[in-house]
């Protein structure tokens, strides 16, 4: 019986150790990781550009309005100065 049992044992261990992942879903395991971490870095480069475009963008916008509102200070003297 204990003999049995030993044998019985080990091929359900032996059944376990089998059905762990082969080769080729290793592999692809392997690439599904490589594909991930690629498409992740590319996700982060183009946040980092638009991040870097959402700023250029906003230093434009304020250099416009400080433009704008120097000028409308200017024509606000000359109309005081009109009148």
């Amino acid at each position: 019986m204990k003999k049995s049992l030993s044998i019985l044992a080990f091929a359900g261990l032996l059944a376990i150790v089998a059905c762990g992942p082969g080769e080729d879903e290793k592999k692809a395991m392997d690439k599904k990781k490589a594909d991930s971490t690629a498409m992740a870095d590319s996700v982060q480069k183009a946040s980092m550009a638009n991040a870097a475009k959402a700023k250029m963008d906003s230093a434009s916008t304020a250099d416009k309005a400080k433009t704008d509102s120097t000028a409308a200070a200017g024509d606000l003297k000359k109309d005081e100065k009109k009148k």
